[in-house]
């Protein structure tokens, strides 16, 4: 199911640390990044905090600037973005500033939890999740029910730190402070414990007053059925590849990216791409990496239309080419139409053969745009 889109944002001491372990909050960015950090939470449809970032820093998560908060009620937006906390136990502090400053607000926990958030009368809609807190479900009802397409999570080090592990955070914007905490007592950004391997992308560095902002993306692909936020992004970069392709009345305009499972990527390619104006975008992408490479086997192709099933210009379609490679994953945004070829069905060719297939239909508009004139 779709999610939004989620940026997790933190500041950190040099030595890793999110704060200190006195009686007050340490202040690790100046003015100008307080001020970033408002122009950021004036962008987004809601914020989320963790229920122990309530309990520690008492915060209001508000948009401060007037001028901002002006221009969110012209575009038609609330005032305040939806203020969002997570709490499994449900101990949360009716008085505290979170439900008593800016708009709407929402808490996702158990079924336990929304007894006991309930009964203290908070001034928030209660979301039970089930048994257990489930992030996965929380961000659907996010986008589903609550229409956020863009969620800043302000933390604290446990939220981001389940997010950037089930893969969900689509990114970090990390700001580097130029002081040391040095107390092994102090919280830290992110726990021990199994991350998504690979390394983080990082999009654009740049300095705002004395402090460091660092923008990175996760490259990991997903695994099995269950999307990932790297799985997005590369299926953005198929589609746009395909509106490179060369225009055709006969055959469609696909784009295609092969992933290693740390995500490096291997290949892309092109419908008609080159001098070849038969080849399709999956076969173009593979012929570029030799074969029995061993990253193939926990490979992930990403196509912007599903593989093809058959074919009349070449022997192989690439559903079969795609096995044949020995990757077992493969992510697309468009099932076949039967413009060309009855009961197209690569996906079912995949899946007969233990590959996994992952749709995901929210790419479907930008990877029909260069085939408009071939759907009527």
């Amino acid at each position: 199911m779709p999610h939004p889109y989620v940026l997790l944002s933190a500041a950190v001491s040099l030595d890793g640390y999110l704060d200190d372990t006195g009686p007050d909050r340490l202040l690790l960015s100046g003015p100008a990044d307080f001020d970033r950090v408002d122009e950021v939470r004036a962008s987004v449809d809601a914020i989320l905090v963790g229920a122990g970032t309530i309990r520690a820093d008492n915060p209001r998560l508000l948009v401060n600037s007037a001028e901002r908060r002006a221009a969110r009620v012209a575009a038609g937006k609330p005032e305040y973005p939806l203020k969002v906390t997570v709490s499994g136990s449900g101990d949360l502090d009716p008085a505290a500033n979170f439900w008593h400053t800016g708009g709407e607000k929402i808490v996702y926990t158990t079924e336990k939890g929304a007894a006991r958030a309930r009964a203290v009368g908070l001034a928030a809609d209660v979301v039970p999740l089930g048994a257990d807190l489930d992030w996965r479900r929380l961000l659907e009802h996010l986008h589903d029910v609550c229409g956020v397409r863009r969620l800043m999570v302000e933390g604290g080090g446990q939220i981001h730190t389940q997010l950037l592990r089930q893969g969900l955070a689509d990114e970090l914007q990390l700001v580097l402070a130029p002081l040391f905490v040095g107390d092994p007592d102090a919280p830290r950004l992110f726990g021990p414990g199994p991350y998504q391997g690979g390394r983080l992308r990082l999009v654009s560095t740049r300095p705002v007053g004395d402090v460091v902002l660092m923008r990175y993306e996760p490259t990991a692909p997903g695994s099995g059925p269950h999307a990932s936020a790297a799985d997005h992004h590369w299926l953005a970069l198929a589609c746009e590849l395909a509106a490179l392709c060369p225009p055709s009345d006969t055959a469609f305009s696909v784009g295609a990216v092969v992933v290693a499972a740390d995500g490096t990527e291997l290949a892309r390619g092109h419908s008609r791409e080159g001098d070849d104006p038969v080849v399709h975008a999956e076969e173009a992408a593979l012929a570029k990496i030799t074969p029995g490479d061993p990253r193939l086997a926990s490979a992930t192709v990403y196509s912007s239309l599903e593989p093809c099933a058959r074919r009349a210009s070449r022997p192989a379609p690439c559903a079969r080419l795609i096995l044949d490679a020995g990757v077992r994953r493969v992510v697309t945004a468009w099932r076949e139409p039967d413009t060309f070829v009855a009961g197209a069905d690569g996906s079912g060719v995949l899946v007969a053969e233990g590959a996994t297939v992952v749709v995901l239909p929210e790419y479907e508009a930008v990877a029909k745009a260069p085939n408009r004139h071939l759907l009527g």
